[in-house]
């Protein structure tokens, strides 16, 4: 089983390369992103408490991102691994992660990170924000704030992961394929 932490700041191109890694390994995609966004769609409790924080560019709350990851990997337990997009985004998260991850014997065996520049990162969210319809990603100011909460609060996540021997950086700055392909050079 392989269970990998996709890695980096907003707009990286996790979710990209998570297609790209679930197509070739069969992984079970586990975005807390996506599942934060049915949610707010879906208009329930979690979706509009999350809603809170998202709309200020702030990180959910550990407990509900950790109830939410633990029941997916529960709901998962046929899979070939997971890749996790979005999440850990603490260290609090990672060792929860951890702790949920080791009562089933499958730990996770890499964080890969993709590395893109601040700048770079920003113009990508824009233009995502133009085709994606994600107010989120259509304020300068929201995105950049996004970025403080990212060096503040998970790039810290790079330590806990070195520590383990399991932390590897990725030249995100590069095209689609090959950041796919690098990263396919650590996995197989």
């Amino acid at each position: 089983m392989k269970n990998i932490v996709l890695f980096g700041p907003p707009g990286a191109g996790k979710g990209t390369q998570s297609e790209k890694l679930i197509e070739k390994y069969g992984l079970t995609h586990l975005s807390t992103g996506d599942i934060l966004r049915a949610e707010r769609k879906a208009g329930t409790v979690l979706g509009k408490k999350a809603n809170n924080f998202i709309e200020k560019g702030e990180l959910v709350p550990d407990e509900v991102v950790i109830g939410m990851v633990a029941n997916k990997i529960n709901d998962g337990s046929d899979s070939k691994g997971f890749i996790f997009d979005g999440f850990p985004r603490t260290v609090a998260q990672g060792i929860a992660l951890d702790k949920i991850l080791s009562e089933s014997g499958n730990p996770i065996q890499n964080m890969i990170a993709l590395e893109v520049d601040e700048n770079e990162l920003t113009k990508r969210i824009l233009l995502r924000g133009e085709t994606s319809g994600r107010a989120d990603d259509l304020d300068e100011a929201t995105i950049r704030n996004r970025f403080k909460v990212y060096n503040a609060e998970t790039l810290p996540l790079k330590d806990y992961y070195e520590a383990q021997n399991k932390y590897a950086g990725i030249n995100g700055m590069n095209n689609i394929d090959e950041v796919f392909k690098d990263i396919c050079k650590l996995l197989d």
